[in-house]
């Protein structure tokens, strides 16, 4: 974990850069498909939904209602009603919700607290190499 400091701008900047975007999209759905057959179940997006703690307040809830929360998300990404994400849907999914992540944060720049492999470590990241050298 480290202390960076963040905004909503950022995370649009790295959403709208294509290829590093995508190129993140492309791994971390490697990483959590965990059988391989090229599609994410409910069970396997779970554990990327947990990481990224949507609600904000998992812990503060019923697990069941968690759950259930997770569960119904999951469905709004599932365009195809199939039961599985795919490299697509899952790129639409993460877009959307970086997207409300950054719109929640605002302009403002904010002092957060990150996980070394979360997705906004992977923004702060991002910004890094966009910085100019001094």
């Amino acid at each position: 974990m480290s202390v960076e400091i963040l905004n909503g701008v950022t995370i649009v900047g790295f959403v709208e850069d294509e290829e590093a975007f995508n190129s993140w999209v492309k791994k971390c759905f490697a990483t959590l498909d965990e059988d391989q057959d090229g599609v994410l179940s409910y069970t396997e997006m779970m554990k990327e939904l947990q990481c990224l703690r949507v609600f904000g307040i998992d812990a503060e809830m019923d697990p069941n209602e968690v759950s259930t929360l997770y569960f119904f998300l999951f469905l709004q990404f599932d365009r195809y009603s199939n039961g599985v994400l795919d490299l697509e849907e899952f790129k639409s999914a993460m877009k959307r919700i970086m997207l409300v992540v950054a719109n929640g944060l605002g302009i403002s720049p904010l002092q957060m607290i990150l996980e070394d492999d979360s997705f906004l470590m992977k923004v702060v990241e991002w910004e890094s190499t966009k910085l100019p050298l001094r």
